[in-house]
C-alpha cells in the first residue's frame, strides 16, 4: 500500500525574474531532475508547505506534475530570510531500483550508566551521518543506544550504530557520536557563562546529485 504524500505542480514556463510576480500570486517554484531533463514546475504555496512539514527531504513523496506521477525526494528547501516564505523547491526523481544518498539524524535513546551514578550525562557530538540504500529502505533517524556508555571514558564511534537491513552508512567509521558532559560541582554552577546569543534555523537541505538554478 502507498502512503506516500502527494505534492500537486504544474510545468512552469516563468523562470528568472518572473518567479516573483509567480510566488506573489501564491505559488512556488521549483525545478525535477534527476532521471530524466530538468523539468521546472509550480506548486501553490499553502498545500505544498502542507506537505513539506510531513516528508522533509528524507521522506520520499509522489509528486504529480499535471497527471505524470513522478517518485522524488526534496533536495533543497529554500525560504525567504526574514519573513519565512518558500522560495525555492528542489526535486530528485528517484529510481527506485538504483541506491540513493541522504543524511539520517541522530536521536539518542537509553541511560548510561555513569548517568545513573549522577557523573554526567553523555551529549551527541555528531547530529547526523551519511547513508546509501534504496529509496524503499531510506530512514530518516539512527538510534544512538546511551545504555552503551558504561563508564565516563566510553565512546560510541560511528560504527557502533546498527542500521536496519539494506541501509549502510557512508560516514567513517571512526568518527566520535558521543563525548562524556561530568555534571558540575556546586562551585562550577557559580562560574560566570555566557551563550552564544546566535541561532540559525535550518529550513531544509539534503545532499544533491546536481544544482540547477532558475
Amino acid at each position: 500500500m502507498n502512503d506516500r504524500v502527494t505534492i500537486v505542480a504544474e510545468p512552469r514556463s516563468q523562470v528568472r525574474k518572473k518567479t516573483k510576480k509567480l510566488r506573489r500570486e501564491g505559488f512556488v517554484p521549483g525545478v525535477v531532475y534527476g532521471q530524466r531533463d530538468p523539468l521546472h514546475v509550480q506548486m501553490e504555496a499553502n498545500e505544498l508547505r502542507k506537505a513539506l512539514r510531513k516528508v522533509g527531504t528524507t521522506h520520499l513523496a509522489d509528486l504529480d506534475v499535471a497527471g505524470d506521477m513522478r517518485t522524488v525526494l526534496v533536495r533543497e528547501i529554500q525560504q525567504h530570510a526574514t519573513r519565512g516564505d518558500l522560495v525555492h523547491i528542489d526535486f530528485y526523481e528517484v529510481n527506485m531500483l538504483e541506491t540513493l544518498t541522504s543524511e539520517a539524524e541522530l536521536v539518542a535513546t537509553g541511560e548510561a550508566k555513569p548517568t545513573k551514578a549522577g557523573l554526567g550525562v553523555p551529549v551527541l557530538v555528531l547530529r547526523s551521518v551519511e547513508i546509501e540504500c534504496r529509496p524503499d529502505a531510506l530512514i530518516s533517524e539512527l538510534v544512538v543506544d546511551f545504555g552503551l556508555i558504561q563508564t565516563p571514558d566510553d565512546v560510541i564511534y560511528v560504527k557502533d550504530l546498527t542500521p536496519p537491513p539494506g541501509v549502510e552508512i557512508l560516514t567513517d567509521p571512526e568518527m566520535a557520536v558521543t563525548s562524556f558532559q561530568y555534571a558540575q560541582t556546586e562551585d562550577e554552577e557559580g562560574d560566570d557563562y555566557a551563550p552564544s546569543a546566535d541561532a540559525v534555523e535550518v529550513i531544509g537541505r539534503a545532499k544533491k546529485e546536481d544544482e540547477f538554478n532558475d
